[in-house]
């Protein structure tokens, strides 16, 4: 739509940055803390860039007040964390480990002083390893149980200072990545069935996470986020148009559907059974997830790419089960899944280092689609360009990012015109961080942690970049200073 004039954001608007405990804490077995998948996992050969494990991350669970602190100085309204469930539960259903459970009393006070609002995430990837090892977490009906346990624990401690609440964080990449490409715990590949089962309980964890939290705090706001590559269809050939249907049955509106409905896409489950996938559900799963889906308050969305669709020839391209994860541009490969899709590059958008397109428009085209499709309110959980950065002088000129933030935010302001109810702005992230499979290369934050590539070396000392004084000052303005 074109509007001549913008209303901008509204006053209460929630500019913030986010991060993963795995991926900032380190402190790995430190205070009780018990082993996560994540902490197993990297000590796989080959698994992670230049073996890079998050035992010491950049150390924020014993500099958070120092972190926290250089927040408060960049403006920032909230600050979205994840909480660490080995940090709570070591066993992942035993004991609740109360030097866990202040460290997080903490985080959370030291956010409030500052009149930062703490947005939680409930599950950012790390399982407990107790649970793997006990029942295969996550493949177990089991850890719905488990998890709810968890969750509540966490609202009861918690829900009198936390009013926001993200039940999962990309529920779609780490089943993806887990069963399906094997990138990421607990390693398996074409595991269909078990992909599909998962999810299942992933869902029931998120929608009885939020029958629970309503329970105890019907004023609380939750929902859970989603990794959203809205698509577009290569051409205006209808095999085109309707091989993008089939993706997005399959890879958007599957997890997207349940979230705001309480239901599956019913062609997506169709095309499952054709492939003798079903899903088993228990009696009153399907009340429990449309029960959930009518508390549910907003939709989480981590935007960094959008994606092609081509139709894909039953004997054309399959996944190679491979992804860029060491900067080198233009490495990545087409992935398809023959008979539906494949995925080819977007020769009018410009890509990252490690190869993901870099697509303004792709954000208001998400809240657009979400605006209509559910009528949401939404958070914008993650956004954020991945670079290499480099300190000179105690200084980082970082303009790519400054222009992929200010891009990105133009696009959000027209969404916000266009009538999407936009809550709230996350940058991933805050400070540089371990990026999983990236190690510690690959930057993202306004905040330059002094961290080398190896597991040692580098003081951890904090620097801000030039991008620190920009988002300052847009935040300052509500965002009409891009």
């Amino acid at each position: 739509m074109y509007f001549k004039e913008s209303k901008g954001f509204k006053k209460d608007f929630l500019w913030g940055s986010a991060s993963a405990a795995y991926q900032v804490e380190g402190a790995y077995d430190a205070d009780g803390k018990g082993m996560s998948n994540w902490d197993e996992f990297v000590r796989i050969p080959g698994k992670t860039f230049k073996a890079t494990t998050g035992d010491k991350a950049v150390d924020h669970y014993h500099r958070f007040k120092e972190d926290v602190a250089l927040m408060a100085q960049l403006g920032l309204k909230t600050y979205r964390f994840s909480i660490a469930w080995s940090r709570i539960y070591p066993d992942g259903d035993g004991k609740v480990n109360q030097a866990g459970i202040e460290f997080y009393n903490n985080l959370i006070n030291e956010c409030l002083k500052y009149s930062i609002v703490p947005m939680v995430t409930v599950y950012h990837w790390d399982m407990p390893q107790a649970l793997e090892e006990k029942y295969n977490g996550w493949e177990n009906r089991q850890i719905v149980d488990d998890f709810v346990r968890y969750a509540t624990t966490l609202f009861r401690n918690y829900g009198d200072r936390v009013k926001h609440w993200i039940i999962m964080n990309e529920q779609n990449i780490f089943t993806r990545f887990g069963w399906l490409d094997g990138m990421h715990p607990p390693g398996k590949i074409d595991q269909q069935q078990l992909f599909y089962q998962v999810n299942h309980h992933a869902f029931m964890a998120h929608a009885r996470c939020v029958v629970s939290l309503k329970e105890m705090y019907p004023d609380a706001l939750v929902g859970s986020s989603f990794a959203y590559s809205p698509s577009y269809g290569l051409d205006c050939q209808p095999q085109n148009a309707m091989a993008k249907y089939d993706y997005d049955d399959l890879n958007n509106f599957f997890w997207m559907d349940v979230y705001g409905y309480g239901r599956y896409p019913k062609a997506a489950i169709r095309y499952l059974a054709s492939q003798g996938i079903e899903i088993k559900m228990e009696n009153g799963d399907e009340a429990i997830m449309k029960k959930a889906a009518s508390l549910t308050d907003f939709m989480g969305v981590n935007y960094y790419q959008s994606t092609v669709v081509e139709f894909n020839d039953i004997d054309g391209v399959g996944t190679t089960h491979e992804m860029n994860t060491t900067g080198k541009k233009g490495t990545s490969t087409v992935q398809g899944v023959p008979g539906l899709y494949k995925n080819p590059k977007n020769e009018f958008l410009p890509t990252t280092d490690w190869d993901w397109t870099i697509d303004p428009m792709g954000l208001r085209y998400c809240c657009r689609e979400i605006t209509s499709r559910y009528d949401l309110p939404i958070v914008i959980s993650e956004n954020g360009l991945g670079a290499f950065d480099k300190l000179e002088d105690e200084k980082v000129k970082d303009p790519y990012r400054v222009a992929y933030l200010q891009a990105h935010l133009q696009e959000l302001k027209k969404a916000v015109d266009d009538g999407c109810d936009v809550l709230a702005y996350c940058t991933w992230s805050f400070t540089d961080l371990l990026s999983w499979l990236n190690g510690y290369q690959k930057r993202y934050g306004f905040i330059y942690v002094d961290r080398q590539e190896d597991e040692n070396s580098g003081t951890l000392n904090r620097y801000k970049k030039d991008s620190f004084y920009w988002y300052q000052e847009v935040i300052r303005t509500n965002g009409e200073n891009l």
